[in-house]
């Protein structure tokens, strides 16, 4: 694809939502400067009675950004993608989502108002506040940050002491976009490391989980791991292997110190996804994962969702397929999993997605209302 085509189709993606009916009505885009959840392929309008999520608006938000940074070109689409998506992150209205403040809610719906659930403690939606406390129009109050370290829980064995959040997601989503090599925050600084690190140690604690396989699970070791949320293939317990083993759909799978949820099913997205924390494992891992299970499950856009080689059963199941002999495949791609991975990839090779969100002035300003210092935010050179 040429910058010229990327260029017409970003903005005809950041137009859309920047005119989209954005109203307290059950069929609108979004409210607030906030989008739903899903919305319809067709109509661009609300899914079903999705909620309006402040998190998935975050992520959205973060793409705006990098595309106002990247396209930074003297033509009239690119100099329009930069007000576009200027106009899209100061709609964001951060203060109406932050209910119980200093925290921010996880969503709205016009059935119900707000959640009464906010973010808190460690979890993908870090970047929620960064986008949130970037805000040159409805910034959160910048104790918001402190609120949100509050819920952290440090733990883990010896050599592998980190925050601790089970999935994978967790620990890469915010860090798609942020390049957190070298910079801390107060938490981090009182803790001897930065995020990245953090992310490090999560994803060789799960590598440490599979190669000692406490449930003997079938296929677990070096050459298959990685737990996140994902597809799986049945609710409901069967007897395998002389056991009773309870299995599940779509479930946010994980192992660390602070639980561990785990039905046999390993998502490739958990590692590939994770690829600049550790890619000394992550690559032979993956490389292995695709010469042992094929086209079942590396196919045209790459990773297939999740493979569960304990699930051989010959009943029905609620998404993919089951092998024979070989176990469960989930048939579908999940847009959640492949950017991240794509990302990921990027980031590993070249840090390309990093070094253009330093160049974001809402970025830098998000972070070091945050209270992070350090790296690049101290280098001159960075940011506008």
């Amino acid at each position: 694809m040429t910058r010229e085509a990327a260029a017409r189709r970003v903005l005809k993606t950041l137009v859309f939502f920047r005119t989209a009916p954005q109203d307290s009505t059950a069929t609108a885009t979004g409210y607030h400067g906030f989008s739903y959840h899903f919305l319809d392929q067709e109509s661009g309008r609300r899914f079903a009675q999705v909620e309006l999520s402040t998190v998935d608006t975050a992520l959205l938000l973060a793409g705006a950004l990098f595309c106002q940074s990247y396209f930074d070109g003297a033509t009239a689409v690119e100099d329009s993608i930069r007000t576009v998506a200027e106009e899209l992150y100061r709609a964001a209205d951060w203060q109406w989502a932050s209910v119980r403040p200093p925290l921010i809610g996880h969503g709205w719906s016009p059935e119900h108002g707000h959640m009464p659930y906010d973010w808190g403690g460690y979890n993908e939606a870090a970047l929620v506040y960064l986008m949130a406390l970037g805000s040159p129009t409805h910034p959160v109050d910048p104790a918001a940050w402190q609120a949100w370290t509050e819920g952290y829980r440090w733990g883990g064995s010896p050599g592998r002491e980190r925050i601790g959040f089970a999935p994978l997601f967790g620990h890469q989503y915010t860090q798609v976009w942020i390049d957190m090599r070298g910079i801390a925050d107060t938490y981090c600084r009182e803790h001897g490391l930065d995020y990245f690190e953090n992310s490090r140690r999560a994803v060789l604690a799960q590598h440490d989980y599979a190669l000692a396989n406490p449930d003997a699970w079938r296929g677990y070791g070096p050459r298959m791991w990685g737990l996140t949320a994902c597809d799986g293939p049945v609710e409901g317990a069967f007897t395998i292997d002389g056991r009773q083993r309870a299995f599940h759909t779509y479930w946010a799978r994980g192992a660390s110190f602070t639980a561990v949820r785990d039905d046999g099913t390993v998502c490739p997205s958990a590692i590939a996804g994770s690829l600049p924390f550790a890619p000394e494992l992550i690559i032979p891992t993956l490389e292995a994962m695709r010469a042992d299970h094929g086209d079942h499950l590396y196919g045209t856009y790459g990773f297939l969702d999740a493979v569960n080689p304990t699930f051989t059963l010959d009943v029905p199941v609620q998404h993919g397929k089951v092998v024979p002999g070989r176990g469960w495949y989930d048939t579908d791609y999940l847009g959640i999993d492949q950017g991240p991975i794509v990302a990921m990839i990027e980031n590993l090779r070249s840090g390309f997605v990093w070094e253009i969100m330093r160049r974001n002035p809402h970025v830098r300003r998000g972070l070091l209302r945050a209270g992070f210092t350090g790296g690049w935010l101290d280098d001159p050179g960075e940011g506008p």
